[in-house]
């Protein structure tokens, strides 16, 4: 009801976008069908209401411009991302962290408009931590990068959303995707934190505990990595380096980053071991690195490959700093994730993930 009377006596000196007039018998819905707003699910049409509701979620003024969205450079105002957090099925306890998302997403060595416009797979992946993610209900645990969220689902909707709709980026057009991927409608979920002596994402990367933040990815996902038969440390390594060079392609080479979704199945081999982050990290890029003549190009008739000069090399698949491990996931299932990022990796240091303290929450 607070809202509804705001929107009548004040939506005109709040809200400043164009507003669409539509008659009586005309389905909202299919306007936005109609109008390219929507992402090819049904959007939640941005009623003056809606659009004050969700206003509630930031203390940051309706007016303020977060920044220039690509592919068209243009400017995004606090309510224009409220708008598409409306549409996405967002709540406004969600904003704070949309709004952190978006900024990471600006970030330069995010390169926002090169994932939106390459030919790959690619599109942003949201990793959530610290006490924001319980507040407001994201699923770390059980199915967490599939559906049945609706904070995970909608916040990383309503980014792809903002992309499209402020800033232009309609598949076909801009996006130039050959195939595209279902992470570019979203994939957005947060980490496990549940054990005390695991160092969180945001830890890692350079945030105090307790503090909330939004990492952004460069990739798609989701592949399957399984092992049920594993038990040590070492050999549980070695196996997902198995799968981890695959990405792309076995003989690409340091084209790539990766997020290693760990569950809680294969975590308990490395806790019981002793196993911290930084060396889980350690031990998966050293099991990549392999000889250059199992991976020349031309080997077997496959173009694909390194060049004969390397040969006697012991090729690494990534960066030193290409792999970051998350853990989530249910309590059963011997099963992990991959979710490999954009081949423009290889320009490491012009392209990087990018994290981001969610303010205003």
């Amino acid at each position: 009801m607070a809202e509804r009377l705001e929107a009548k006596h004040r939506g005109g000196a709040v809200l400043a976008a164009r507003k669409i007039e539509y008659g009586d018998n005309d389905d909202p819905a299919e306007m936005c069908y109609l109008r390219g707003w929507t992402d090819g699910l049904p959007v939640t049409p941005p009623t003056d209401v809606r659009v004050m509701q969700m206003l509630t979620g930031t203390k940051r003024r309706p007016d303020e411009i977060v920044g220039k969205i690509p592919p068209y450079l243009a400017e995004c105002t606090i309510e224009k991302v409220a708008i598409n957090a409306v549409m996405a099925g967002c709540k406004p306890e969600y904003l704070p962290v949309l709004l952190a998302a978006l900024e990471a997403a600006l970030e330069p060595v995010f390169t926002l408009h090169g994932v939106l416009a390459t030919t790959y797979f690619s599109s942003p992946i949201i990793i959530v931590n610290g006490p924001i993610a319980k507040r407001i209900g994201m699923n770390s645990g059980m199915n967490a990068l599939g559906q049945g969220n609706r904070a995970n689902a909608t916040i990383g909707r309503a980014l792809n959303l903002i992309v499209q709709n402020v800033g232009g980026g309609r598949p076909g057009e801009a996006d130039r995707a050959a195939l595209g991927a279902p992470s570019k409608y979203t994939l957005c979920f947060a980490e496990d934190e549940s054990d005390p002596d695991w160092e969180p994402l945001s830890v890692a990367r350079g945030f105090p505990r307790g503090a909330s933040t939004v990492t952004l990815f460069q990739g798609h996902g989701v592949e399957a990595f399984v092992d049920q038969k594993s038990r040590s440390p070492e050999g549980l390594s070695r196996s997902i380096a198995m799968s981890l060079v695959k990405i792309g392609h076995t003989r690409l080479t340091q084209s790539a980053r990766a997020v290693f979704v760990l569950s809680p199945e294969h975590y308990a081999i490395y806790r019981e071991a002793g196993w911290d982050r930084k060396r889980i990290e350690r031990a998966l890029y050293e099991a990549t690195i392999r000889p250059g003549r199992e991976i020349l190009a031309g080997l077997d008739g496959v173009g694909e490959g390194v060049p004969a000069s390397r040969a006697e090399e012991m090729v690494p698949k990534f960066h030193e700093d290409g792999l970051m491990v998350v853990r989530a996931g249910g309590k059963a299932g011997l099963f992990s994730a991959i979710l490999p990022g954009w081949l423009a990796g290889r320009n490491r240091l012009e392209l990087q993930p990018v994290t981001k303290q969610i303010r205003d929450q």
